[in-house]
């Protein structure tokens, strides 16, 4: 009957492997098993009849129910706070918690600012040096509080996240130190008035914020102590990190998928809507709540008409609005980079400023904030302006040139700081990009916490508004459609190229879906989408994305993608740049063999392989290692120790040879790590001499020594083989 199953199972597994499929499921296949392996272990296993020790101690109290039935309901408790919702739930409310405490103390910083200008409006002299002193003061402030405490902090943050989700282990970058000094840094760099966005920043302290969680929730199971799940929760929180950011979840979930993800998984999509939502909603009501806002709105809310939001014949003018905006994003991704390598290639600046590491972003914080003092140059750039107020000045619905004059322009609320007396406002606004421009391409290489979205999407817009205002001034009366005049409206314009020019620098397409969250309008999607994907066209042909920009410049270990112009590289494989004729080790390597190869190659680890036939790797040999086994093998001292044993063991010697012992285990003879390695030449000078140093025995006696150290009893062949009984082996 044994014989007959035996037959049938073999027979089986034949058809299988003839027809190249399961006879049976997996999935039910996989259920019978475990409910067999159970069932023996119950059997196995002595049945208990009485209760567990921990309800046992209420049977005999009055509520004794009651108690038993809180014991139940707090072990599910626990079981249930480890479950995704929950966790998503926790990491959008402190996210929402700390965007809008961020705000609220940024918002303080930027007003405290304003009062110290405004106060000292009888002495220029005076405001000057409180203008220039308060911004100074807190970006030295973040410069040396994020350096001392925490290093890892500096900069946007995203690059690292891309490299984290990789798989690539960085340390200290999702610590409770880094998490500080982001959130501090970060508050004290924005509040200073500087070009700089949080945007970035607010990524990884999103992703420092879910690797916390992820810490405190294995408290309640253990499922988060599962590499993959943290990295499914680092995914939702770069979600959570945009949405939170400009309370626009969809666009922030689509954002965080682009600029962090090669290949994203789909089960990860309801955990980064879920989390991103919550925390918009979140951080909205709390502004309701600190009556800020009358309700829930978009952060910078616009009127466009609806009837007839534009018209066909300005689709022109917003084509080329996304293929300036695209040469100008790949213009700022290389003078960003420019700048970096620069600072690096000058030796004795360089060297300077790693002695004063306060002094750079204090004197760059000198020039932007002597630049945009509002008496002096700021007056012609909105100098007194913040970011915010700015956006919500270009968003306008208002056409600000009349006729085309600039003493008929229709100036409105703080939109008349773009008004000047010997200047029209196109004027104003060339000034204005052109200043804002390379300023924050140099501002975001200051080593402070800072994003460069914001400056960027800010710069788009007053591109943008320039040319709907040159649409205005060469059609005054409007577009004719149809008998009706529809007058061109600026604000749209803006909006456009605030999200071609952040689409080109990031290399995203959902630039268009934040625009919309953030006007809460989408009557100009079209336009929107036509300009982000020229823009987007036109600058993945010219230069890399910001963040893969940064990776470069950092070195991190991440493999970007081939950009445009280089598609007849996805043909070239492996075989054709790799090195063929490797040197290696086999198990069966010969003395004279390794000597000639440790002579004539120069590699550091040499590729350990089966045989020379069947080229199996193995794993790899650290050279020092393996020239510290030799010397030790070939000492004088351990051929002598040989010896004595073999002469009072009494035992003959025997033509052997030796095969490798792999070990995952570090090998007792590799250098310390604080020693330094003596160098190749030394090392194999030593062993030779080693080798030829004459024995104080008789020469019969060496021969037998040195064979029965180096042969093993399995092989007749009296050739001289590696000894390797400790050799430690490295696994691929």
């Amino acid at each position: 009957m044994s014989g007959n199953g035996m037959e049938q199972r073999a027979l089986k597994y034949e058809q299988t492997l003839m027809y190249g499929r399961y006879t049976q499921d997996l999935g039910v296949f996989a259920k019978e098993e475990a409910a067999r392996i159970r069932q023996e272990r119950e059997e196995q296993r002595p049945v208990r009849k009485a209760q567990s020790v921990e309800l046992r101690k209420y049977d005999e109290s009055r509520c004794a129910k009651c108690k038993i039935c809180c014991v139940h309901s707090q072990r599910i408790v626990l079981s249930r706070v480890g479950e995704d919702w929950i966790f998503l739930i926790l990491l959008g409310l402190l996210m929402a918690l700390v965007s809008w405490a961020m705000d609220f103390t940024i918002a303080i910083c930027l007003q405290a600012h304003k009062w110290m200008y405004g106060g000292l409006d009888n002495n220029v002299f005076l405001q000057y040096l409180a203008w220039v002193t308060y911004p100074v003061v807190l970006i030295t402030f973040s410069a040396g509080f994020t350096q001392i405490l925490a290093p890892q902090a500096v900069g946007s943050g995203i690059p690292e996240m891309k490299t984290i989700l990789r798989g690539v282990v960085l340390k200290e970058y999702l610590t409770l130190k880094t998490f500080i000094a982001k959130v501090v840094g970060l508050t004290c760099a924005l509040g200073s008035g500087l070009p700089l966005g949080k945007e970035g920043p607010f990524v990884h302290v999103a992703s420092m914020c879910a690797a916390l969680l992820s810490k405190f929730m294995s408290l309640f199971g253990g499922i988060y102590e599962n590499e993959s799940r943290n990295i499914e929760m680092l995914a939702a929180a770069c979600a959570v990190g945009v949405g939170c950011c400009f309370a626009a979840p969809i666009g922030g979930v689509l954002f965080s998928i682009e600029v962090t993800s090669t290949f994203f998984a789909v089960r990860n999509y309801w955990r980064g809507f879920f989390a991103a939502t919550f925390s918009a909603f979140i951080f909205r009501v709390l502004a309701v709540w600190i009556k800020d806002e009358e309700t829930i709105t978009a952060l910078f809310k616009t009127r466009f008409r609806l009837d007839f939001p534009f018209d066909l014949q300005e689709l022109p003018a917003f084509a080329v609005i996304g293929i300036a905006s695209g040469f100008g994003g790949a213009l700022f991704v290389y003078l960003n980079r420019k700048i970096v390598e620069f600072m690096r290639k000058q030796k004795t600046i360089n060297r300077f400023l790693m002695k004063k590491r306060l002094l750079f972003p204090a004197l760059v914080t000198l020039l932007m904030a002597t630049l945009t003092f509002p008496p002096g140059f700021g007056q012609f750039m909105a100098g007194q302006l913040t970011q915010k107020e700015i956006l919500v000045t270009l968003f306008d619905n208002n056409t600000w040139a009349q006729q085309g004059i600039s003493e008929d322009f229709a100036y409105q609320g703080i939109s008349s700081v773009w008004k000047h007396p010997k200047a029209n406002v196109f004027v104003t606004l060339v000034v204005f990009i052109l200043m804002k421009f390379w300023m924050s391409a140099l501002a975001t290489t200051i080593p402070v916490p800072c994003g460069a979205f914001m400056p960027v999407f800010v710069i788009g817009a007053a591109f943008g508004r320039l040319v709907g205002e040159s649409m205005a001034a060469w059609f005054p009366d409007g577009i004719h459609t149809d008998g009706s005049t529809y007058r061109i409206v600026p604000g749209g314009y803006a909006v456009v190229g605030a999200a071609a020019l952040s689409g080109a620098v990031t290399h995203t397409v959902s630039t268009a879906v934040i625009v919309f969250e953030l006007t809460g309008q989408i009557s100009h999607i079209l336009p929107v989408m036509i300009a982000v994907i020229l823009a987007n066209a036109v600058a993945q042909s010219l230069q890399p994305s910001l963040y893969d920009s940064i990776i470069r410049i950092k070195k991190l270990p991440y493999l970007p993608e081939l950009g445009w112009g280089h598609q007849e590289k996805y043909n070239v494989r492996v075989e054709d740049i790799m090195l063929r004729n490797i040197p290696f080790v086999t198990l069966n390597s010969k003395y004279r063999d390794l000597q000639e190869l440790l002579t004539n190659c120069h590699l550091k680890n040499l590729p350990l392989a089966e045989t020379a036939e069947s080229m199996i790797l193995l794993g790899s040999i650290d050279r020092s290692q393996l020239l510290s086994l030799l010397r030790f093998q070939l000492s004088s001292k351990r051929r002598l120790q040989q010896l004595r044993e073999r002469e009072s063991s009494g035992k003959k010697p025997t033509e052997n040879s030796v095969r490798f012992q792999i070990t995952t285990e570090e090998s007792a003879f590799s250098p310390p790590k604080g020693e330094t390695r003596k160098p190749l030449k030394p090392a194999l000078k030593h062993t030779l001499s080693s080798l030829t140093e004459p024995p104080a025995v008789d020469s019969e006696n060496s021969v037998t020594a040195l064979k029965s150290i180096f042969c093993a009893r399995d092989f007749n062949e009296p050739m001289e083989y590696l000894p390797t009984e400790l050799l430690p082996i490295v696994y691929h």
